[in-house]
């Protein structure tokens, strides 16, 4: 395989990632990816940033071992807690991570009312405290920590009259209360955007940083000349910490799921 055919990698502290893989094959159908799923351990965002740290090294190192030509860590937190120390270990790799997508609400949504859902880790971060500084004149900015909503999804439970009970009381305080944007600043909380919105029970526009991540993995590859622009879809493979059948089933699920509101998205079988 040559440097351009070799895959991007792609990681998460479990399935969530796969919505930020999704985007990626939107941008990129032609180039190979290998996603890893680190279920075993979900969800970082409770657990200590050392230990997060850890634990993303360890896949790293995997993928440089696999001779990976770029590695998109897909998770806010794991982003937060490790990107400087990745960037430094492996200078030699475009090494792109996440955050939560406040610039593109603020934009939309000037002297409005934004909330962002993610997991206690993210919102407690320096990242996201110097987001929140920069925009905090821009609108009003509220954070909303969701603990539990990471093990619905990994759970496959994102029909469940549990997570409708849950997104109810989590979001009760802002149905006569309305916001006008919602940030969801952890990569499982796309799989579960049609029934916040149910829960919130008004229309609400909603901000992922899947998009932005695919465009400047896409830019980095082509500045590095290692971008595959050949034509028709490359190969995604899913590996788990935990593969076992049922979970490599979710992958393949969730990698079809119609994330978007109203919107199926296309995405070749695997």
């Amino acid at each position: 395989m040559t440097e351009i055919e070799n895959p991007i990698a792609v990681f998460d502290s479990g399935m969530g990632g796969i919505s930020v893989l999704r985007a990626l094959v939107a941008h990129m159908p032609q180039e190979n990816y290998l996603f890893f799923g680190d279920s075993l351990h979900a969800p970082y965002g409770v657990r200590p940033p050392e230990q997060v740290r850890d634990l993303t090294m360890q896949a790293a190192e995997r993928f440089v071992e696999r001779e990976v030509k770029a590695i998109v860590i897909a998770c806010n937190t794991a982003t937060s807690a490790a990107i400087t120390e990745l960037r430094e270990r492996f200078p030699q790799i475009p090494i792109i991570g996440l955050e939560p997508a406040l610039k593109p609400a603020v934009l939309a949504h000037p002297g409005g009312r934004i909330l962002v859902m993610a997991t206690p880790l993210t919102l407690h971060e320096h990242k996201f405290a110097a987001l929140l500084e920069h925009y905090r004149t821009a609108a009003e900015i509220v954070p909303l920590p969701a603990p539990d909503l990471v093990g619905f999804v990994e759970r496959d439970e994102l029909d469940s009259p549990a997570l409708a009970e849950y997104l109810s009381e989590l979001t009760a305080p802002y149905r006569d209360n309305p916001v006008d944007g919602i940030v969801l600043g952890c990569t499982h909380f796309p799989f579960a955007q049609r029934q916040i919105a149910r829960a919130l029970g008004y229309p609400v526009s909603f901000y992922d940083g899947g998009d932005g991540a695919a465009r400047e993995t896409q830019r980095l590859l082509t500045l590095a000349g290692t971008r595959n622009t050949g034509t028709g879809y490359g190969q995604v493979v899913f590996t788990n910490s935990e593969e076992t059948p049922e979970r490599m089933a979710l992958c393949r699920k969730l990698f079809c799921f119609p994330t978007l509101i109203g919107t199926e998205t296309t995405i070749p079988a695997v």
